[in-house]
C-alpha cells in the first residue's frame, strides 16, 4: 500500500511474461487455476515464441483422484480469462521442482520447456 492507500498486486518482476506486448502476471492466472476442483499446485511461466515473443504456459500438480486435463485447464481459461492470458499449454505433472526451501522453481520448468535439461 502507497502513501495515498492505493494497493498493488506485486509479482516477481522476472516472472512477468510479455505476450505480444501485454504484460501477463502469472499469480493472476496461479490464483484462478488455483479455484479450479481438483488442483493442489500451480505454477504459470514464460516459453519464448517465435511469433507473440513469449507465451503462456501452466504446469499442475492434481489431487489423488481427480480427473482433469490439460486441454479442459485450456478451455475453462478461455471461458474466464482474456485471450493472451489463457495458456497455450498446460501440463499435469506429479509434482513441481522446488528449491530446499519449497519455493517452487519456474527457472526450472522454463529450461524443461526448452529441453535444455
Amino acid at each position: 500500500m502507497d502513501s495515498e492507500g492505493y494497493v498493488y498486486i506485486v509479482d516477481r518482476v522476472k516472472d512477468m511474461i510479455n505476450v505480444s506486448g501485454f504484460k501477463v502476471w502469472p499469480a493472476e492466472i496461479e490464483n484462478y487455476l488455483y479455484g479450479i476442483s481438483g488442483v493442489r499446485e500451480v505454477a504459470v511461466y514464460g516459453v519464448p515464441d517465435p511469433h507473440k515473443g513469449e507465451s503462456v504456459r501452466g504446469a499442475l500438480v492434481l489431487n489423488d483422484g481427480a480427473d482433469v486435463t490439460g486441454d479442459q485447464i485450456i478451455v475453462w481459461c478461455k471461458e474466464n480469462l482474456a485471450a493472451y492470458k489463457t495458456p497455450a499449454r498446460v501440463d499435469i505433472v506429479k509434482e513441481l521442482p522446488k528449491s530446499a526451501t519449497g519455493k517452487i522453481l519456474k527457472r526450472v520448468l522454463r529450461e524443461q520447456a526448452a529441453g535444455k535439461s
